[in-house]
């Protein structure tokens, strides 16, 4: 991964409801709006939910085909070859099947930090993985990396994040992602889950890209308006659009982080603010300066800085000096 690049990934989740043509226009926002990964949800109902689970019947009628998956996965890969398909794993007896799409990484579900099933079957396919870590303890995260770890050496990312639909502000702790990168040494992500109705939807994500985050995880559906499965944190396709533009914008003005050469503008900047040591009268050449001959000032020209004064305090000068001019070592002899 290029260090310095956020990595935008637009979440389908369930918000195609079960819809091959709500899939298609999802992953048409996301890429028209420069979206870096479209996330897929791919799941066997059989092996995530037993029948008397609250959610079985809504997941049943949503259920997708492999042949609805695979064309999903043609579809984006013919129209937008540039965004990556990663898809989150409910269970490990469809990653044989999913490795078949040709998909670029997986994200394990916090559920499933614990569960060595999934964490072998995707480690072992040598994909890169994001590993989310919501509402997980230390000894939970530790456990998952180290297995993880055996198997793979390909990245892993940390996702930091929890799903409340919508997850209320007082429950959010952006700082907790200083602590996973300090305690782990591997970059941290940020999933965000706030109401897509309200102005923190935008400014949470924005205040964890000044946190330091490399990857952010953003829910995409067709027509909010709808309310349709997984709308709540969803943001629109031209939102989207809005959202990714936010984030190109803040990874200019983040930078990345390393000392470098001045800019072209930080050199005009040091020109216009800078201040320089000035004859504070019209000087003679063959006089001794004085400290009372020397003014502190912005000018035209950067000359010698105020802290190297004592340079030419002292000293007698080769030449004359017009008023408010710098005065340079080499005036001196």
């Amino acid at each position: 991964m290029n260090s310095n690049k956020i990595y935008i990934i637009a979440e389908m989740a369930c918000s195609h409801d079960g819809s091959m043509d709500k899939a298609r226009a999802i992953i048409d926002g996301a890429g028209k709006a420069g979206a870096d990964i479209i996330q897929l949800q791919i799941w066997a109902l059989r092996h995530v939910l037993t029948p008397e689970h609250e959610v079985y019947e809504v997941c049943r009628k949503i259920e997708l085909t492999q042949r609805q998956w695979r064309d999903m996965a043609a579809y984006s890969r013919q129209r937008y070859p540039k965004m990556e398909i990663y898809v989150c794993v409910f269970e490990h007896q469809s990653v044989d099947f999913i490795e078949t799409l040709g998909v670029d990484g997986y994200k394990l579900n916090s559920a499933d930090l614990s569960n060595p099933y999934v964490l072998d079957r995707v480690a072992a396919t040598g994909k890169k993985i994001n590993l989310s870590v919501g509402a997980s303890t230390t000894q939970e995260i530790r456990a998952a990396l180290e297995r993880v770890g055996k198997r793979s050496k390909a990245p892993v990312t940390l996702m930091y994040g929890f799903q409340n639909f919508p997850t209320e502000l007082g429950d959010i702790n952006l700082d907790y992602m200083a602590t996973l990168k300090g305690s782990f040494g591997l970059p941290v992500g940020y999933q965000d889950h706030c109401d897509a109705e309200t102005g923190p939807a935008f400014w949470v994500p924005a205040m964890s890209v000044g946190m330091g985050t490399s990857v952010l995880e953003k829910h995409i559906t067709h027509d909010r308006s709808l309310k349709g499965i997984d709308h709540q944190s969803a943001l629109n396709p031209d939102e989207f659009g809005d959202f990714v533009r936010m984030v190109r914008e803040l990874e200019l003005a983040r930078g990345s982080g390393e000392a470098r050469p001045f800019s072209g503008a930080e050199l005009k900047y040091r020109k216009f603010q800078k201040k320089s040591v000035v004859a504070v009268r019209p000087l003679k050449a063959g006089e001794r300066l004085k400290e009372q001959d020397l003014d502190f000032l912005r000018g035209a020209q950067l000359g010698l800085p105020p802290d190297q004064a004592g340079k030419v305090i002292g000293r007698t000068l080769k030449r004359d000096i017009p008023v408010h001019h710098n005065i340079r070592e080499e005036d001196c002899s």
